[in-house]
């Protein structure tokens, strides 16, 4: 009797732990979707946008101010180097150049004159000495003609140099009639025309640009000038390769190469006291379609690491959490503060360095923890936290280059759910082995 009793008892104890296990896992502390650790080739890219721009242009502006009297070329029109582009009203300057030659005959008379009187000075004065030589006159009236001999002289280069003057402005003269006629400065198409025959051109001056009369640019090379975010910008190089679709030729794809990124940045406001700061990459287009046209809206995928058979997880299932430190960083981080501790002793003396231990005390405190990346490894209905390496960034997974094995499930989901999941959490599964679909989050 007494040994049924116990039976019984035993089997009454087990079916409570089943219970109890069955309800446990009921209790479980989140349902998650899983990923699997596979190896695949990973593509890493940059995406960013922009316009389309000629790789050369040229804005042509005035260099003389007028009214534009004769336009003979219209927006769209191929122009050759050296055609006809417009002209302004040359009476103005033509007046100048009319006035000046007639200033310059002028003084070329007054040269001869000058030239003449200073013969006639000279045969005085030789005359002069003669007599005076020979005892026939006076010290002052050689003297005289001494003085009347240098004074010509003085005007005939007076008048040179008159000459000489006015032949400079007449140049600069002529030179400004010939900025009213425009000419091309290059082959190409004008893409922007922006006066009419009839308005006024204007010229610029050191702090105030002149008007652009048009643009002449050369449609046989295109680039995309796109923007590109600081903390994308540090991975590119010239000579990337990129895929650029333009919003009016939705069906096609334009195969380019990075030719020049940019190294001041472009600040853009967004509002506040924030600025986004990026970067202007140029791509150059191997080949663009006929038809196109500056400004067109582009979107650029720049290719910057490619990884063949790589070892990847799904882009969600990445988070971060505050960690242990490995014991080996733990050991440099140590000499580098009794580094620390040692040249402030040497340098600044014994407050100083106690003033360095008080600090380095303080920050030894969160030592053994730090933010570290990592997955959440799925064993038996129970999930462990353990620290990866990634590498690079391929379209919906991550790059593990240390921490997890192929094979391995791993949670990747739901963002809510990882945010806060806890190491050795027990789960259920949500979606069992899925590959985690469009971009994931680094949950904190």
């Amino acid at each position: 009797m007494k040994k049924i009793i116990l039976i019984l008892g035993t089997l009454l104890v087990i079916a409570a732990v089943v219970v109890s296990v069955r309800r446990s896992g009921d209790k479980a502390e989140a349902r998650v979707e899983t990923g699997r650790v596979i190896r695949k080739d990973l593509v890493a890219k940059v995406n960013c946008s922009g316009t389309i721009q000629p790789q050369r242009k040229v804005d042509v502006s005035a260099n003389a101010m007028g009214t534009i009297v004769n336009l003979a070329v219209k927006e769209g029109q191929a122009v050759r180097e050296g055609d006809l582009l417009l002209e302004i009203d040359p009476s103005e300057y033509r007046a100048a150049v009319q006035a000046l030659e007639a200033t310059l005959r002028s003084s070329q008379a007054d040269l001869e004159l000058a030239q003449a009187n200073l013969d006639k000075a000279v045969q005085d004065r030789d005359r002069a000495r003669k007599l005076f030589a020979e005892g026939l006159s006076s010290q002052e009236n050689l003297d005289a003609a001494e003085t009347s001999a240098r004074i010509e002289q003085a005007r005939l280069d007076a008048a040179a140099n008159r000459i000489a003057q006015y032949r400079a402005n007449l140049e600069k003269a002529r030179h400004d009639l010939e900025k009213v006629t425009i000419t091309a400065p290059m082959s190409g198409v004008i893409t922007r025309l922006n006066v009419e025959e009839g308005e006024n051109a204007i010229m610029g001056t050191l702090n105030n640009p002149g008007t652009v009369l048009l643009v002449i640019s050369d449609l046989g090379t295109m680039e995309a000038w796109v923007d590109v975010d600081e903390t994308e910008v540090v991975d590119l190089r010239a000579g990337q390769r990129a895929e650029v679709t333009i919003d009016a030729f939705p069906d096609s794809t334009f195969a380019g190469t990075v030719t020049e990124i940019d190294h001041s940045p472009l600040r853009v406001n967004t509002g506040g006291a924030t600025e986004a700061v990026e970067f202007q990459v140029k791509i150059t287009l191997d080949k663009a379609p006929a038809n196109i046209r500056p400004g067109l809206t582009a979107k650029a995928e720049i290719t910057v690491a490619e990884r063949a058979g790589a070892l990847a997880v799904p882009l969600g299932a990445v988070t971060v959490r505050e960690w242990p430190l490995k014991d080996e960083d733990i050991r440099r981080y140590r000499g580098r503060r009794a580094h620390r501790q040692e040249k402030a002793l040497a340098d600044f003396g014994f407050a100083a360095h106690l003033e360095v231990a008080d600090s380095l005390a303080h920050a030894d405190r969160d030592l053994k923890r730090k933010e570290t990346e990592g997955v959440f490894i799925l064993h038996d209905g129970f999930v462990v936290f353990e620290p990866v390496t990634l590498g690079i960034t391929g379209e919906d997974d991550f790059e593990v280059l240390s921490g997890v094995q192929e094979g391995q499930v791993v949670v990747a989901g739901p963002f809510r759910i990882l945010r806060e999941l806890k190491d050795g959490a027990m789960v259920t599964l949500q979606k069992k082995d899925g590959r985690g679909k469009g971009r994931g989050h680094k949950s904190r």
